[in-house]
């Protein structure tokens, strides 16, 4: 049963390019929102969750810890993926978009409530992880709908990976507000303020975002190519089960390509946090700094990589995100110990540089690659299993590699195999830049 008028509807240029402009919006802000949500965890989880949830162990195994909390959001990504790439597949894009941040945005809410390991001991770390795989399961139902939402409003060829570009956009956003709103904390009280109640005020507002963001999802039509489907009755009945059988090689290869650009993403902006606080004796708030101009920038480079990939090939622009990802990944660490504040800014600020050359053009790459009728569950799928074996682990795999060789080259090394194992995935994929993605004739 559909949610939305089967029926297809008949607009002209103009109201196609205002509805594409407005879908392109809502869910870049959507996006936006969701990720704020997920990040904010793993900001404090870096800077706080081991003293708070895990005080009885020593300062690098509580962080260790509070990054496996962390990773319990990662191993949910593909269950929401699979659960709400059927309904997606089913009911539409645009219902599904509204309840993933629905889910989102009550889990990230009470996330403020866990009392602490002094108040409840144990019982507040399973409660967290708990709240933090509900956030999971969330997030990994967003990403293909908003991407959809997005590209499938494109009336040529020649501009997906741009448009499909916009919702990756919200990531740095979320990066930048998640970031702003736990320096501003961090800078209007002291530590103990912090400890005590400051790291619950910015999951307190994740309230107010997503009120936001369900104004404007629900204000958009759904996309002309659901429509399509349902006027065709092409709607599949088990999207999840024939995207596994018909296209098996899709998901796993679409899920390995993303291997440096999550791994990557995931140190630079997360275990960075710990690792320069606990390592290299900086301070919170300029490792926060650092990390917000590393988002801003991103709000450039995102949509124009995308847009390049419309342009060179959404397979080349990938590749050469992925060999520079593994070049700077040396680079970062070696300014990162060089003992110097300007460098070690420096190397925060531009770190997502190499990895938005990949995550630019990656939405409309994994997403071409999937026909009409399973795209949402085969895109959605291929994406998030992809946080279980790198975005993940990440944090913990870089803060044992720094545990046990005190020294960020493994990491380093770690990185660089990563991005290794995504240009030999991508190569894998086929390259639909400019091509028709409207039938299934157009995978034979």
């Amino acid at each position: 049963m559909s949610t939305v008028d089967a029926a297809p509807i008949e607009m002209s240029d103009a109201e196609h390019h205002k509805q594409l402009t407005r879908a392109v919006i809502a869910s870049t802000i959507g996006t936006a929102i969701e990720w704020y949500d997920f990040f904010i965890y793993g900001i404090v989880a870096g800077l706080v969750f081991g003293q708070l949830f895990f005080p009885e162990s020593e300062p690098l195994t509580g962080t260790l810890l509070a990054f496996g909390t962390f990773f319990i959001g990662f191993i949910a990504r593909p269950i929401g993926a699979a659960v709400f790439g059927h309904f997606g597949d089913r009911i539409g894009r645009k219902a599904t978009l509204v309840t993933t941040l629905m889910l989102m945005g009550f889990s990230t809410f009470f996330i403020a409530l866990v009392p602490t390991y002094e108040v409840i001991g144990m019982w507040g770390a399973i409660l967290l992880t708990l709240l933090r795989f509900v956030q999971g399961i969330g997030v990994g139902g967003e990403w293909g709908g908003a991407v959809l939402m997005s590209m499938e409003w494109a009336k040529t060829n020649k501009n997906r990976g741009f448009i499909a570009s916009w919702p990756q956009f919200g990531v740095p956003v979320g990066l930048f507000m998640g970031n702003v709103v736990v320096l501003g904390v961090v800078l209007t009280g002291d530590e103990q303020f912090f400890l005590d109640w400051g790291w619950r005020i910015p999951f307190f507002l994740s309230f107010l975002l997503v009120l936001v963001g369900l104004y404007i999802r629900l204000g958009v039509l759904e996309t002309p190519t659901f429509r399509k489907m349902q006027a065709e009755n092409k709607i599949e009945e088990a999207p999840i089960l024939k995207v596994i059988k018909e296209q098996p090689k899709e998901i796993i290869v679409s899920a390995l390509a993303r291997v440096g650009e999550n791994a990557s993403f995931y140190i630079f902006t997360t275990f960075v946090l710990a690792y320069g606080t606990q390592y290299l004796d900086m301070e919170r708030s300029f490792l926060l700094y650092g990390v917000m101009a590393a988002s801003v920038l991103s709000l450039i480079w995102i949509p124009l990589f995308g847009w390049l990939s419309d342009r060179i090939g959404r397979r080349k622009m990938y590749i050469i995100g992925s060999a520079s990802t593994a070049i700077f990944a040396f680079i970062y660490f070696a300014m990162m110990e060089s003992g110097s504040t300007s460098l070690i800014f420096f190397a925060i600020a531009v770190s997502l540089l190499p990895h938005n050359m990949m995550y630019g053009p990656q939405a409309a790459m994994i997403a071409e690659n999937f026909k009409g009728s399973l795209r949402y569950s085969g895109a959605s799928l291929g994406y998030q299993l992809t946080s279980i074996i790198a975005g993940g682990p990440a944090p913990m795999i870089a803060a044992y590699l720094l545990a046990t060789y005190n020294d960020g080259l493994p990491v380093a090394i770690y990185v660089a195999v990563c991005a290794g194992i995504s240009i030999i995935a991508t190569l894998m994929l086929k390259d639909f830049t400019n091509k028709g993605i409207e039938t299934d004739q157009d995978y034979a």
